[in-house]
């Protein structure tokens, strides 16, 4: 018989992965062979600092190199295996292995528009309620592996916004340069039970971020693509 209960907190820190090396700018979406790059990686280092003292029991990442290259220190730091889910993998996205931007690439092809008809669903890609089921589901499964304790998980920005968006209860559709989800960030989750009662979010690689990357800032010519997340 368990003996856990409803008074049960458990922590669920949810990591966007660290800058990637992409100097052609494509969209990679969930194409293999996309790492990160040296700043990346002190992103990564930098939030296994962060998270050294935490009572993390269970770490666990999208299949994904850039995300797997992230997770690794953290996991380190805390003497445990990396486990991966497929479930927080990207979304899928038709413009995957293309560049995609205002002004150029994707955008200026005709033959494009019609996968732009429907923002609400996205009519480009996988849409926002698939995307709510399966990362509902990786939560709760790492949250049910670190009971009592705290667990990371490292995923990719759309994912991540959406399943806070509907925590949060906001609509999933939405302005993507408004998306509170920068490079190696945490959105954490916390339960009690296995109720979700708090959602916050911090930065602790935030120094090591790009301007022009962070969460709100303004599109800079030329590094406003975007390449994947």
């Amino acid at each position: 018989m368990s003996n856990e209960t409803n008074d049960d907190i458990t922590v669920v820190h949810v990591m966007r992965h660290g800058e990637v090396a992409n100097p052609d700018g494509i969209l990679y979406g969930r194409l293999p062979g996309y790492h990160l790059s040296e700043l990346g990686r002190r992103m990564a280092d930098r939030v296994a600092e962060h998270l050294a003292s935490r009572d993390v029991t269970y770490v666990v990442a999208s299949p994904l190199e850039r995300a797997q290259e992230t997770a690794e220190p953290i996991a380190k730091a805390h003497g445990l295996d990396l486990a991966t889910d497929e479930r927080l993998i990207e979304a899928g996205n038709i413009f995957q292995g293309k560049t995609f931007g205002v002004g150029d690439g994707a955008l200026r092809k005709p033959g494009n528009w019609k996968h732009l008809l429907n923002p609400f669903r996205p009519s480009w890609g996988e849409p926002y309620v698939d995307q709510v089921v399966r990362m509902m589901n990786a939560l709760s499964a790492a949250k049910d592996r670190a009971r009592g304790h705290e667990a990371v998980v490292v995923s990719h920005q759309l994912p991540i916004w959406i399943v806070r968006s509907y925590v949060e209860r906001r609509r999933l559709w939405h302005d993507p340069r408004k998306r509170q989800c920068t490079l190696a960030s945490l959105t954490t989750f916390t339960y009690r039970g296995d109720r979700i009662v708090s959602v916050g979010y911090t930065e602790p690689a935030r120094d090591l971020v790009p301007a022009h990357l962070l969460a709100g800032a303004k599109p800079v010519k030329g590094k406003d693509k975007a390449f994947g997340a």
